[in-house]
């Protein structure tokens, strides 16, 4: 029995396979609130107040770095005969400098993951922000003449460096809110004159011409970019050119600028009433031209000796092509266009309009005042008091400058542009 039952098992009865559509029962659906697709998931990141969605720009970041440190060392070259002249210690200005240099660093960095979307609203305030700067400093004391600065104490700052970065800011704002209408003059042309004008009148109060020449510059630029067509761009320079003439020929206020002009087209006059006007870009011509090729060598320069005032400021490139020559000068230069190419590189793939006008116009200014910056040492334009980015002395300036370059790598963050 046994031995039958192990030689014919019983055999187990077959499961019955489910049909192919009850394999799996359908899930149940998910409120919509608790769905998370990728793009929902992008919208709510957005509106976090820090944004680490991508590496920021290595680029762009190494060529600012570049600049930064090649700044502070021509900095001190040209600094110390001064500083120990004027103050008794050679590390004077270069101690300050650094200093700013690190906290501006660390600034960018900060600010290079904090999501630039935010800075829509704040666009609006920061503007009334430096107009109020602007007013309280033609209250405050002058200074070599002039209404520029603010004094805290512990440092001092430019309301005008405020104002370059909150024009930008609101143009950005407003053309890319307005961005389909902007072939239109209630919406492209009237409230960027009115801003425009409002801006230039204070600067001019100051005075700072040279502020409100980069800043109609840099307006200029940006409405081209939003869309504002060619016809309006000739009248305004037909009335910017006529204001600037009636401003400098028929009032007293800006009789220093007619003083420069005249300067400017004979930098070498013997005239005793022009020796002043022509001294600095006569010494800074000197100093271009004794660099030669191959400069004289880093720490060589005989200008800064008492001869070039005040070496660390305005004029600081010339030092640089006194001792690292037209070589090094142009090396310096084409460390600057790349980082305007990589800049507006960066800013035309963003993913919003107000990302690329914000960029572009950051960047912009960056080179632009390199521009204006080295034709004022050759004497190409006349003096306008133009620094030099990275390299001119100013910690409030170099702080603020550091920060707008943070802005621009946050914008790389979410760019569509390939990291390297």
């Amino acid at each position: 029995m046994s031995g039958e039952s192990r030689r014919n098992p019983v055999p187990k009865p077959r499961q019955q396979r489910k049909p192919y559509a009850e394999k799996s029962a359908p899930e149940p659906k998910q409120p919509a609130s608790a769905q998370a697709t990728p793009l929902t998931k992008r919208v709510r990141k957005k509106f976090r107040v820090f944004s680490v969605r991508s590496g920021l720009d290595m680029p762009f970041l190494f060529l600012v770095l570049v600049l930064v440190v090649i700044g502070l060392v021509m900095l001190f070259s040209a600094s110390y005969a001064y500083a120990y002249y004027n103050y008794g210690n050679s590390y004077y200005f270069i101690i300050r400098q650094v200093a700013f240099a690190v906290l501006g660093v660390i600034l960018m960095l900060l600010i290079s993951y904090f999501d630039y979307h935010h800075l829509h609203r704040f666009a609006i305030p920061l503007l009334l922000v430096s107009y109020a700067f602007l007013v309280i400093v033609l209250f405050l004391p002058a200074v070599k003449g002039v209404h520029r600065w603010i004094n805290l104490g512990l440092f001092g700052f430019q309301p005008s460096e405020i104002a370059k970065f909150a024009m930008t800011l609101c143009f950005a704002h407003l053309i890319s809110i307005n961005f389909k209408r902007m072939d239109t003059a209630r919406y492209g042309v009237l409230p960027y004159v009115l801003l425009l004008g409002v801006t230039v009148l204070l600067l001019i109060r100051e005075p700072h011409v040279s502020a409100a020449v980069i800043i109609i510059a840099l307006a200029g630029m940006m409405l081209f970019i939003g869309g504002v067509p060619l016809r309006w761009f000739g009248a305004a320079f037909g009335v910017a050119l006529a204001g600037i003439a009636y401003l400098v020929l028929f009032t007293s206020e800006f009789s220093y600028a007619n003083d420069r002009v005249v300067a400017w087209l004979d930098p070498f006059t013997t005239e005793k009433n022009l020796l002043a006007d022509t001294w600095q870009t006569r010494q800074s011509l000197y100093a271009i031209g004794s660099g030669g090729l191959l400069g004289l060598g880093l720490g060589q320069s005989r200008q800064k000796y008492l001869y070039l005032p005040e070496p660390q400021n305005d004029f600081i490139f010339a030092i640089v092509c006194e001792e690292l020559g037209f070589i090094g000068a142009l090396i310096i230069v084409i460390l600057f266009a790349l980082l305007v190419w990589r800049g507006v590189t960066i800013s035309l793939k963003a993913k919003d309009k107000f990302g690329m006008l914000l960029g572009i116009g950051l960047t912009l200014q960056v080179g632009l005042q390199v521009v204006l910056n080295i034709a004022v040492i050759t004497n190409t334009i006349p003096n306008t008091g133009i620094s030099l980015p990275f390299f001119s002395y100013g910690g409030t300036s170099l702080v603020l400058l550091l920060a707008q370059m943070g802005v621009v790598l946050s914008i790389s963050r979410t760019s569509a542009i390939e990291k390297t």
